[in-house]
């Protein structure tokens, strides 16, 4: 165990002194948020994989794997459907010339909007915060065969990234993400082949699980076809929303990189998420006829499988899985901060004071965003529960903003009532405890069966509910209220169709430089309102290239298992 936590303790050491010597490269608010937009595809990719890569994810894949075979897959994969989409998405969140979201939005709706979405994102940065630690949680113990307490290693991986993310902001989240990006990398491989070998293989997976269901991407009962394409939607709403989103394209040098680093990201993690998959399998077949949790299922194949191969592989592990928690609650913090920073505290409060000032404060709301996540990792009950929440959610602002592209009738009003709606929706159709409130209780008997999952309306129903509810208050409000002025919306439209050239420099958010011709408008649909913009040739053959990734990704995938 000694050199397993020699492994750990220096790579933690060096990880760290990195990221707080990236301090010196902040001078500027710019510089801390966006990180002066000045990342290769290199970094960006490993960037883009770190950041949307955790700890959570594995445990979640593998324990849903565990408790439902092959299908499990979705459990990370409900994404893999919206990538082809990304290539899209990423000129538009480049074109906003933004720090963050809630800056396009304060120009498109207005500030009480940009504030509602600082206050909805804050809150949503420190769920998943405390999702990714309470992930760690149910690892470490398991892992480290009871010698680091699950409370002792969420404080401490706490006070490590905040550490270098305070102090370095998104350029040092960056460079150690780009590092520990690669590290994930390996922690979803290092179990893997040792694992099969003991097994005998895929073909001795086969053939010691009995139940052929198991292999099924696709399963009867929860996972279904509806469940995937639903949950795969819901996704793409909530990505929009999410206060990362902006921090994550915005860092490229161009929009060419961040088109090619984000989604290259997006697809390594999809690859990673196979071999979580076929570890949980394997754990079926080595844990039968014992009780195992679900959620200790990855944590207990590293223990038992790494110290037997080499001295201070198990090290290397934890160190690759506290990567991914580091990697991924850095740049979620500054998220964070960067929203109440430029959307709320200094617009509201302190609009006339120095960088310094904004930087100092931009720290502060950091930590206080870390601190709202130890609350939630110590109050979330399982790590597949609290991931579910995340879901639902992160898209409760999504269809605002998506609506903001293409509507130019779409108002302030409509945005708050279809937030507002959509949370008003969602705790609808589940328990409240504390005002005694459960939907399943009232209406679950008079539900149709399909509607259904042991007894309960199930979770594709419920975002098709909300989701619902949330577009039709979008539309009516919006039509039932006056517009934003004409010359506001032209100003953002011009913004939204002219790409970002090599050197613009950074001006007022949503505005273009004087030195940068507005492209012209040409559009799909021949009405004043509505601004969708024929897309370019890089963006069809993008699109399409994306989705035959995204189809062969799946293919491999049901090669391997059958």
């Amino acid at each position: 165990m000694s050199i397993d936590l020699a492994v750990v303790i220096v790579y933690l050491i060096a990880i760290t002194v990195l990221g707080i010597s990236m301090a010196r490269r902040v001078t500027s608010s710019a510089s801390f948020f966006i990180s002066d937009r000045s990342f290769g595809k290199a970094m960006m990719t490993f960037f883009a994989f770190g950041t949307g890569t955790n700890t959570d994810q594995a445990v979640s894949v593998a324990s849903k794997t565990y408790s439902v075979g092959a299908s499990g897959i979705w459990y990370q994969w409900l994404w893999l459907p919206a990538t082809p989409f990304y290539w899209l998405l990423v000129p538009l969140f480049r074109r906003m010339r933004a720090v963050t979201t809630a800056d396009y939005l304060s120009v498109r709706y207005g500030s009480s909007v940009a504030v509602l979405f600082g206050i909805v994102g804050i809150v949503q940065t420190s769920v998943t915060i405390g999702v990714v630690l309470k992930a760690t949680s149910v690892m470490i113990t398991p892992v480290s065969g009871g010698a680091i307490g699950s409370d002792t290693a969420i404080i401490g991986m706490t006070l490590l990234f905040v550490a270098y993310g305070v102090a370095g902001g998104l350029t040092a989240a960056i460079v150690t993400d780009a590092i520990q990006g690669v590290l994930t990398v390996v922690l979803s491989f290092l179990i893997l082949p040792f694992a099969l070998n003991l097994v005998g293989g895929m073909d001795g997976l086969r053939a010691s699980i009995s139940d052929p269901t198991v292999f099924d991407i696709v399963a009867p009962g929860e996972i279904t076809l509806l469940y995937i394409v639903v949950i795969a939607i819901n996704a793409l709403v909530g990505w929009v929303a999410a206060p990362y989103s902006m921090a994550m394209v915005g860092a490229g040098k161009s929009e060419s990189v961040a088109r090619v680093g984000f989604v290259s990201g997006m697809l390594l993690k999809r690859v990673c998420t196979i071999a979580w998959v076929l570890t949980g399998m394997c754990a079926i077949a080595l844990y039968a006829g014992t009780t195992v949790a679900p959620d200790h299922v990855y944590g207990l194949m590293a223990r038992d499988l790494l110290p037997t191969i080499a001295p201070g592989l198990l090290g290397l592990f934890v160190a690759c899985m506290l990567s991914a928690v580091m990697s991924s609650c850095d740049a979620l913090m500054l998220s964070a901060s960067a929203l109440f920073t430029e959307n709320i505290y200094k617009p509201l409060f302190q609009p006339n004071r120095d960088e310094k000032h904004y930087i100092l404060v931009g720290r502060v709301a950091s930590i206080t965003a870390v601190v709202g996540g130890i609350f939630v990792a110590f109050g979330l009950s399982s790590v597949v529960q609290g991931l579910e929440l995340f879901w639902q959610v992160q898209a409760m602002m999504g269809i605002a903003i998506w609506v903001s592209f293409f509507w130019r009738r779409a108002t302030a009003a409509g945005a708050w009532a279809s937030t507002i709606g959509g949370f008003a929706a969602f705790a609808f159709v589940n328990e409240i405890s504390f005002i005694g409130w459960d939907f399943n209780s009232v209406f679950g008997s008079h539900l149709p069966a399909f509607m259904l999952y042991e007894g309960n309306i199930s979770l594709p129903w419920q975002m098709i509910f909300y989701l619902t509810v949330s577009l039709v208050l979008m539309v009516s409000v919006s039509v039932l209220t006056r517009p934003r002025d004409e010359k506001i919306l032209d100003r953002v439209y011009a913004c939204l169709r002219t790409p970002v050239m090599p050197g613009e420099p950074e001006v007022t958010p949503v505005t273009l430089p004087e030195t940068v011709i507005p492209a012209p408008r040409s559009v799909l649909i021949k009405h004043p309102d509505f601004e969708v913009m024929k897309p370019s040739r890089e963006s069809i053959v993008g699109f399409i290239v994306t989705w035959l990734l995204v189809i062969a990704l799946i293919g491999v995938f049901v090669w391997i298992i059958h």
